[in-house]
């Protein structure tokens, strides 16, 4: 009995080391394969350079990412950090106002 009362503490340090390293990095991993598997031509795109593009062509493992007018590169699947979102299509939906049309009461003094 006194040997299972030692190993109680190793056993305890495995689980929280489960609990806050492994679980979370195995669930990153899945998003980033989630996110790589549904990448599409037309999505705006930052690699993990900090380089933003937008996706132009695709093969298995690689993309062909538009820099600027006329400046394309391949990459890799991997290189893909996230896709961007833009919240500007969402404003003009909603029929939101040109914060420059605020009405005299409402301008900063």
């Amino acid at each position: 009995m006194k040997d299972a009362a030692s190993l109680l503490p190793i056993v305890a340090i495995a689980a929280i080391f489960w609990l806050l390293i492994i679980r979370p990095a195995s669930r990153q991993r899945k998003e980033a394969a989630s996110l790589q598997a549904s990448l599409a031509v037309g999505d705006d795109v930052m690699l993990t350079s900090g380089i933003f593009g937008t996706i132009t062509g695709e093969a298995d493992d690689h993309l062909e990412v538009e820099l600027a007018p006329g400046v394309v590169i391949r990459v890799v699947r991997g290189a893909v950090a996230s896709v961007r979102r833009d919240a500007a299509p969402e404003a003009a939906e909603t029929g939101s106002e040109d914060p420059t049309d605020r009405p005299d009461d409402e301008e900063e003094r």
